[in-house]
């Protein structure tokens, strides 16, 4: 396995509330993660913001899970946006198995408030990094949604990182 896995283009502005979208210390934030199906458990998520690239940072640990928050988003959406990796070179990374989630699966996902919000897997998609749907991944939604980012693809040893990114979608049940 190999190292590179380079996070998706991250908004670098506010992205804008959608319609009915939480309000300002509304919504509590995740703060764990924990999906059976594919043996992911997260006690403690790490706070991502924005690389100095634009990209989305990605844990330095391998085997950890991040929440995406750039400040500006975190009361007034309720999309949650969790990224990990895919693998290293020592071998597979906490979202390897990512691929392997199928509609319907069940995710739960701790909050600060001391509660536990389910999710079930709605869809994946696999997209090129350079075609990445920003806007459709890290934008604020008025449903309460979770998306799982890992990389996916091709691995361009040339630019040490994939191709693609992999993206699960999930909505609160």
């Amino acid at each position: 396995m190999v190292t590179g896995c380079a996070a998706a283009v991250a908004p670098a502005a506010p992205v804008p509330a959608g319609p009915g979208a939480a309000g300002p210390g509304d919504r509590p934030v995740a703060v764990s993660l924990r999906i059976d199906a594919i043996g992911v458990e997260e006690p403690e998520l790490l706070r991502l913001g924005v690389a100095d690239d634009g990209t989305a940072e990605v844990p330095e640990d391998y085997a950890r899970v991040g929440r995406f928050d750039n400040g500006a988003t975190l009361d007034r959406s309720r999309a949650t946006v969790l990224l990990g990796h895919v693998d290293s070179r020592s071998g597979p990374a906490v979202f390897y198995r990512l691929r392997d989630l199928r509609a319907g699966d069940a995710i739960e996902v701790g909050l600060s408030d001391g509660t536990t919000a389910r999710y079930a897997v709605g869809r994946s998609e696999q997209v090129p990094k350079d075609r990445f749907p920003t806007f459709a991944v890290f934008g604020a939604s008025p449903q309460d949604v979770l998306r799982l980012v890992t990389c996916a693809g091709e691995f361009d040893r040339g630019a040490r990182s994939y191709t693609d990114n992999l993206v699960v979608h999930a909505t609160r049940i």
